[in-house]
């Protein structure tokens, strides 16, 4: 887990205090890896974020682009028709998280603030590789169905609970049933 000094943090003490507790919560309840506290952009280091932010790798895949959900039903059938075995499930990719408190109140121009301060795929703690971006050429290449940026928000009650909830920037096609 890779956390940055919180002494030359922007944010406010209770903005950082909801980033280590559900950062806690998401490496001993939820047992995600590579677990990174940002406070100033991935791609600028002097730019502070908005609000602290969090990225790291959950055990298993969050979400499966709908389209990606049909093509890998689609490659499940061919392999089952030719007798090969099946892949299993898609690998877990890196994710951004939003602590944020119960009570807070969210406008759509928090979120905005939010998202621009993301990119597309959370950038690797001290990977090599990175291109000028800060992100790693493997992980661009091996996912063409994450097109827009997306977070977990991390909602944290007084009582140490933390909710998830998954939200995408702007319009995503609905999944299939």
């Amino acid at each position: 887990m890779a956390l940055e000094a919180s002494s030359t943090s922007p944010h406010s003490p209770h903005h950082l205090s909801l980033a280590h507790q559900t950062l806690h919560n998401l490496e001993h309840q939820h047992h995600w890896s590579s677990l990174t506290l940002h406070t100033h952009s991935p791609s600028s280091p002097h730019v502070p974020l908005s609000r602290p932010l969090l990225s790291g790798l959950p055990p298993k895949r969050l979400y499966t682009h709908p389209d990606e959900q049909i093509a890998l039903l689609k490659e499940a059938a061919r392999r089952k028709a030719t007798g090969k075995p099946s892949e299993g499930d898609p690998p877990p990719q890196r994710e951004w998280v939003v602590p944020t408190h119960l009570r807070e109140k969210w406008t759509v121009r928090e979120l905005v603030e939010v998202f621009g301060d993301m990119s597309v795929v959370p950038p690797e703690p001290a990977a090599s590789g990175e291109n000028k971006d800060g992100v790693v050429e493997s992980e661009q290449q091996q996912d063409k169905w994450r097109t827009t940026k997306r977070a977990l928000l991390g909602i944290v009650e007084d009582d140490s609970t933390v909710v998830y909830y998954l939200v995408h920037d702007g319009v995503v096609k609905p999944r299939q049933n």
